[in-house]
Order: structure tokens, then C-alpha cells, then sequence
């Protein structure tokens, strides 16, 4: 064999090496084989992207690429990101793009968060996907830095009300101190013993109690319907004067039962006194109505008549 020959047969073979080497390039980068869907994004900060740049979705492996960065020709403030991914990813309609990292100090990618709606429909070859703006370090400082003036006067208040506690401690253990505490302890043991002492006297007062109330409520009661009846008999002798003062020493009688109610329901300390003044009352009582029951006719007229002349009428 000649050496045109050698030459040809050598570069018949690095130009099928070269062939192979790119239709392997081609299959490792799924540009034969698979279908692709292209969507695209508008982010106020790109966050160094670049065509070419790794697209992935929920944080797995490689599912895409960016295809092209341009400034959105409507809004010169925010840029449109062109980008292409398996067409078998389920992208929805809501699914979110973000521009994120996988470690601090990596690159950053293109990320498709999935949608959260089970329900929600496959979004369409070229539509346009909801994003999130990426916060880099710089952002991300100036929020810090924004946030340190409130820092500095929680920190300020924080001291004080530290301050405050320390001297609420203070006052606390100045309140709990041996002393006060020994003084606490007497007094309520001299406490216990006045009420060990005097437990007997107190449960007899209210027995005794007990009783008188309950002696006490027959009487009222009857006082009660013996008012109820007066008042019934004074709505038809209304006319005559000796009735009406009848009627207002009935109707302050009335009030004056209402006071010893409220008095016996606050005064319990001066009950004896008070039962005393009850028994008197009970005794006026008793005789007034001894007296209605007896000569029913003072209602109407005096007691005591005027002595009759001969020839009146």
C-alpha cells in the first residue's frame, strides 16, 4: 500500500472517530430521541444566569437547559428567560420557576417548584410560568442592615426591661427575706390557733343562726298576708283620712321589713342586736294584729266614739 493510500485510510478514520464522538455528544445531551417543551419566565434579577445554564426540576438531576436571556423589550426593569425541558416533566399551569443554588457557594440554576394542585392542568409548550424573585447577597444584606435599627431598639428595651426585673427580684427577695418569712409563719400559726380556739363559738353562732332565720321566716310570712289583707281591705275605705295614715304607716312598715331583710344579709356580726330589735318589732306587730283581729272596726272608725247627746241623730 502506497502512502496516498495510508494517508486516505487515516483520514477516513479520524473523520468516522470525529462522527462518533459527536453523535455520542448528541446522545448524552438527549438532543436526539427526545422532545422538549420551552416555557419561559420574567425575573426582576437573573442572578448570573447564562444560556446553557442547568435547569432542574424540585431539586433533582438535569432536566432542561436555559435557552436565552434577553430584556423584556415591555418592561426594561425585568428579564425574560427562555428555557427548554423534557416534555414528559409534569409542568402545570402553576408550577413556579426560581432561580436558586444547590449550595452557597455553587452556581446558580433554574429551578421548576411543582405545583401543589393535583387538579391543575399541563401548562402548554411556550406559556409563560409564575416565578420568584431571587434575593442574592447584596439584597439580602440591605434587608439585614434595614432591620438593624429595630434590632438595636429591641435590644435597647430588652435592656430595660431586664433592668426592671433585676430590681422586681430585688424587692421579691426583699419580701421573702428570713425575717418576713419567720413573721409570716407566727402569724398564721397564731391565725390557726385563734381559729382552733374559737371554732366551737363560731359553729354555735351559726346554729343559732340557723335557727332564728328559720323562726324568723313564719313570722314574716304572716306579716306578709296580714299586710296583703290591710292593703286589700284599705283599697275600698281609701276616703277616710284615719285609713290613709293607715295606708303610709302600712307601706313604711313595709319598707322598714325590707331594711331588716338587707340588714340581716349584711350585718351578721351585730346579728344579736338585731334579733333583738326584730323581737320588738314582732311583739308591736303581734299586738297591732291582736288588735285589728279583736276590734276590726278601729279600721274605720276612732277607738274611742264621741259620747252621743240626747235628741242628735
Amino acid at each position: 500500500m502506497n502512502a496516498k493510500g495510508e494517508q486516505a485510510l487515516v483520514g477516513t478514520f479520524v473523520i468516522a472517530a470525529v462522527a462518533v464522538l459527536i453523535a455520542t455528544v448528541f446522545l448524552m445531551s438527549g438532543a436526539f430521541g427526545r422532545s422538549v417543551k420551552t416555557f419561559h419566565a420574567y425575573f426582576q434579577f437573573a442572578g448570573g444566569l447564562e444560556p446553557g445554564a442547568t435547569v432542574r426540576y424540585s431539586g433533582g438531576p438535569k432536566a432542561g437547559r436555559v435557552d436565552k436571556l434577553r430584556i423584556d423589550p415591555n418592561d426594561p426593569s425585568r428579564i425574560e428567560i427562555t428555557f427548554s425541558v423534557q416534555s414528559d416533566l409534569p409542568v402545570k399551569v402553576d408550577s413556579k420557576a426560581k432561580i436558586m443554588s444547590m449550595s452557597p457557594l455553587g452556581d446558580n440554576h433554574l429551578e421548576i417548584v411543582p405545583s401543589k394542585n393535583p387538579q391543575a392542568p399541563l401548562a402548554k409548550n411556550g406559556a409563560l410560568l409564575p416565578s420568584d424573585d431571587y434575593i442574592d447577597f447584596n439584597a439580602l444584606t440591605k434587608q439585614i442592615n434595614d432591620l438593624a435599627p429595630d434590632a438595636r431598639r429591641l435590644l435597647n428595651t430588652v435592656n430595660d426591661r431586664a433592668t426592671e426585673l433585676k430590681v422586681t427580684i430585688e424587692r421579691v427577695n426583699d419580701l421573702l427575706s428570713a425575717q418576713n418569712r419567720a413573721n409570716l409563719a407566727a402569724t398564721l400559726a397564731s391565725t390557726r390557733g385563734m381559729i382552733e380556739e374559737d371554732r366551737p363559738k363560731i359553729k354555735s353562732t351559726l346554729t343559732h343562726l340557723d335557727t332564728v332565720t328559720a323562726k324568723l321566716e313564719p313570722v314574716l310570712d304572716d306579716f306578709r298576708k296580714t299586710l296583703a289583707e290591710a292593703n286589700k281591705t284599705l283599697d275600698h275605705v281609701d276616703s277616710f283620712a284615719a285609713i290613709v295614715e293607715l295606708r303610709r304607716t302600712l307601706v313604711n312598715t313595709t319598707d322598714l321589713t325590707n331594711r331588716l331583710d338587707q340588714t340581716l344579709d349584711v350585718n351578721s356580726e351585730n346579728l344579736d342586736e338585731m334579733l333583738d330589735n326584730f323581737r320588738q318589732i314582732s311583739e308591736n306587730l303581734r299586738e297591732f294584729t291582736a288588735t285589728i283581729k279583736a276590734r276590726p272596726y278601729t279600721l274605720i272608725r276612732s277607738s274611742s266614739p264621741r259620747e252621743h247627746k240626747p235628741g242628735e241623730q
